[in-house]
Formats: structure tokens, sequence, C-alpha cells
């Protein structure tokens, strides 16, 4: 049996929980199943959550990611949180800006501008 590799890391600093996309692809549905409960997890374990979803090692994704993207949002949203992507590869930044998820998502350049202005956790 193949050993199941992580797909994403979490990290937690003092205003946010940074979530790192560990693939280089993100293509298969069982790998975004994998990933959307990994993520809805760690959004359920807090109150109210400053996501970062940190694409820098990602090269590809499937339009299914988008979806993902789009209901962990949502949770978010309704847990009164604030998401915010970075790192997001010219090439991918470009499906998000022509799908107009780029007037949706907060897209920093790195992990450093996404937690500036982040309210200090508690």
């Amino acid at each position: 049996m193949a050993a199941i590799k992580p797909k994403i890391s979490v990290q937690y600093t003092e205003n946010a929980t940074v979530i790192t996309f560990t693939s280089e692809k993100i293509l298969e549905e069982k790998d975004i199943q994998s990933i959307q409960e990994s993520i809805m997890s760690v959004i359920e374990q807090a109150e109210r959550i400053s996501l970062i979803l940190d694409f820098s090692n990602v090269k590809f994704l499937s339009s299914a990611v988008l979806g993902l993207l789009i209901r962990v949002s949502k949770k978010i949203y309704e847990r009164d949180g604030r998401l915010s992507l970075c790192s997001i590869n010219p090439k991918i930044y470009e499906i998000f800006k022509i799908t107009r998820l780029t007037k949706i998502f907060d897209i920093y350049p790195d992990i450093e501008s996404a937690t500036e202005g982040l309210p200090k956790s508690d």
C-alpha cells in the first residue's frame, strides 16, 4: 500500500493560521477531497479564523480546486473569519483573473503581506 503523503502543512502564527499546499499538482479528485477535509477541520477548530492559503508550491491545479476555495471561503465567512490567498503562480493567477475570482478573494504576493494588518490572536 502506498504511503499517503500530506497535501498541506499547517502553521499557526500570532495572528493567522497558514495552510501551505505541499503538492506541486492538485489535480486528482481524491486529493482535493482530502485537502478539503483537512482545511475544514482546521476551520472548525477555531471560533474566528484568519486563514491564509499559501500556493507557493503549486504549479498546476484543476478547476475543482476553485470550487474548493469557494466552499472554504463560505465556511470561513459563516464563522466571521477572514481568508487570504498568497504566492499564487502567475499562470494560475491568470485563471483567477479570467474567472473573476480576483474580485472575490484577497490575494497577496506573499505570506508577510497577507498577514499585515491582521489583528493579533487572543
